[in-house]
C-alpha cells in the first residue's frame, strides 16, 4: 500500500471515530510541490470514476413502477401529497396494489397521517411485512423507533436504513410504490435514485420564492440523473375561507415562471385548507375524510395524471 493510500485510509478512520471537525482539518492539508504526482494520480482516478457513470439501477423485487415525491424545502405539503396520492391511486384503480415508503428517516410523518400505530412483523423469509391501512402497504422508520426518540445518525447510517427499508421489506407484489423523500437533495435521494429504476419524480412546492428556488435545484438534479419529471404540485397558492368557502389567492403566479423555465407542467394547485390540516392530524387523509370535497378531487385528478404518465413508462421487473 502506498503512503498516499495509507493516508486516505487514516483520514476515513479519523472521520469515523473523531468527528467531522477533525476530518475537515485533516482533509484540507495543502499540497506542496512534492505532491504534484499525487495530485496527478488523484485527477486520473477522478476521471476514471466519472467515466464509469452512475451505478446501474436494479429493480425492486415485485415492484412494477416507483414514483418519487420530492421537495427542495420542508413544510410545503410533500408528505400530505404523497399520502393522498397513494390512496387516490388505489381509489382510481382498485385492482392495483399500491405501496407507500416514508423515506424521511429524521422526520417520519406517514405513521400519523395514515393512522398506523402498530409495529411491523418479520415474516418467515426474514423480511419485514409492510403495515397495511386504507388498502396501502406502508413502511416507515417511524414504525421501528419510539415516536419520541430523535434519530441522530450520520449519512452512512441513513443510507443503510434506506437500503433496509427498500430491500428488506416484503413489498412484492406492487404495481405502484410511492416514495415520500425528505426535503432537499441529499444522501437519501442519491441512494434511491442511483439504485432503483424510478419511473418519475413529482415535485412539490409552494409559490413562495424561497421554495421555488430550491425546487429548481431539485428539478435540475432529477434531470441530470435522467429521472423523468411528472410535473409540479403547487400547494398553498390560495386559502379556502372556512366560513364562505371562497378561494383567496396568496401569491402572484411565480410557480408558472419556474414551470415554464423547467419545461414541466403544473399538475394541480391545492389550496391551504383547514380540512386538509385536520385530516392529516387525525390520520384520515382528505380523499377519505371528505371524498366529495374539491381538495379530494384535486388529489384524484393528480392520481389520474400520474397513472397516465406511468402508462408511458416501462415496467421494472426482475
Amino acid at each position: 500500500m502506498s503512503a498516499f493510500t495509507s493516508m486516505k485510509l487514516f483520514i476515513r478512520l479519523r472521520r469515523s471515530y473523531n468527528g467531522a471537525n477533525k476530518y475537515r482539518s485533516i482533509s484540507l492539508i495543502p499540497f506542496t510541490s512534492h505532491d504534484e504526482q499525487r495530485k496527478t494520480d488523484i485527477e486520473t482516478k477522478r476521471r476514471e470514476l466519472m467515466a464509469r457513470g452512475l451505478p446501474k439501477s436494479k429493480p425492486l423485487k415485485g415492484v412494477k413502477q416507483i414514483v418519487v415525491v420530492a421537495s427542495g424545502k420542508g413544510g410545503v405539503g410533500k408528505s400530505t401529497t404523497a399520502v393522498n396520492l397513494s390512496i387516490a391511486l388505489k381509489l382510481t384503480e382498485p385492482q392495483k396494489l399500491v405501496g407507500l415508503l416514508d423515506a424521511d428517516v429524521f422526520g417520519p410523518s406517514v405513521p400519523l397521517m395514515m393512522n398506523i400505530r402498530q409495529s411491523p412483523i418479520v415474516n418467515n423469509t426474514n423480511l419485514i411485512e409492510p403495515v397495511v391501512n386504507y388498502g396501502i402497504k406502508c413502511m416507515s422508520m417511524g414504525f421501528l423507533i419510539d415516536d419520541k426518540s430523535p434519530v441522530i445518525w450520520r449519512g452512512l447510517m441513513v443510507m443503510n436504513a434506506i437500503e433496509k427499508l427498500l430491500h428488506q421489506v416484503a413489498w412484492d407484489p406492487l404495481d405502484y410504490l410511492v416514495i415520500d423523500t425528505p426535503p432537499g437533495t441529499g444522501d437519501t435521494h442519491l441512494s434511491i435514485i442511483q439504485n432503483l429504476p424510478i419511473a418519475g419524480a413529482l415535485l412539490i412546492s409552494t409559490p413562495q420564492k424561497v421554495a421555488l428556488e430550491v425546487t429548481r435545484r431539485g428539478a435540475n438534479m432529477f434531470k441530470r440523473l435522467n429521472i423523468p419529471i411528472i410535473g409540479i404540485v403547487e400547494n398553498m397558492s390560495n386559502v379556502i375561507c372556512p366560513k364562505c368557502n371562497s378561494s383567496i389567492p396568496l401569491y402572484n403566479g411565480e410557480t408558472q415562471v419556474i414551470a415554464k423555465e423547467l419545461d414541466v407542467q403544473i399538475l394541480q394547485s391545492v389550496p391551504l385548507s383547514e380540512d386538509i390540516v385536520n385530516s392529516c392530524d387525525t390520520g384520515k387523509p382528505i380523499v377519505l375524510s371528505a371524498p366529495e370535497s374539491s381538495q379530494a378531487d384535486a388529489y384524484k385528478y393528480l392520481a389520474k395524471h400520474v397513472i397516465s404518465f406511468l402508462a408511458k413508462q416501462p415496467l421494472n421487473l426482475e
